[in-house]
């Protein structure tokens, strides 16, 4: 079986609501986690919109969260190291956390991916995307993407 990522708040494709967006509370969405490989060491999970007028900007990054994780829930809190030993990177805003969908115009697409890897990483808190995907790149078990979409209101 394909690993899954979900969420009861929005479908693939389709609408992120406002409550999760900078019009809204700005808080992360709740994501579940399915069908993780057995061999997995530990889970990351980006947030990014290839939209952006400046380029891909990073909404959320995450890593070394237990492949026991069976998501995550609604708002979770900015840290940089959580109880769990899991850590928080650096979004495009410079902020360990999460940042959501704000496009200055039109509709933007936000991919949610999760990383199924065979190890934890050797990674600071406050990594950016960029450094975990390198430091993933050969540990990449499987993967799972969750994409929706935002347009802010008259924009």
């Amino acid at each position: 079986m394909a690993m899954t990522l979900t969420s009861t708040v929005f479908v693939h494709e389709g609408g992120i609501p406002e409550r999760h967006t900078c019009d809204g509370a700005d808080i992360s969405p709740p994501l579940t986690f399915g069908d993780v490989p057995k061999t997995t060491g530990s889970l990351a999970l980006v947030c990014d919109d290839p939209d952006a007028p400046a380029g891909v900007w990073d909404h959320f990054v995450l890593y070394n969260l237990s492949p026991a994780t069976p998501g995550l829930p609604e708002g979770l809190h900015s840290a940089e190291r959580y109880p769990d030993g899991s850590m928080s990177g650096r979004n495009s805003w410079g902020r360990c956390g999460y940042g959501g969908p704000c496009p200055p115009r039109g509709v933007h697409r936000y991919y949610f991916t999760l990383y199924a890897l065979d190890a934890m990483l050797d990674l600071a808190p406050g990594a950016t995307k960029g450094e975990l995907l390198r430091a993933a790149k050969s540990h990449i078990l499987a993967s799972a993407t969750l994409m929706g979409r935002y347009q802010r209101k008259g924009r």
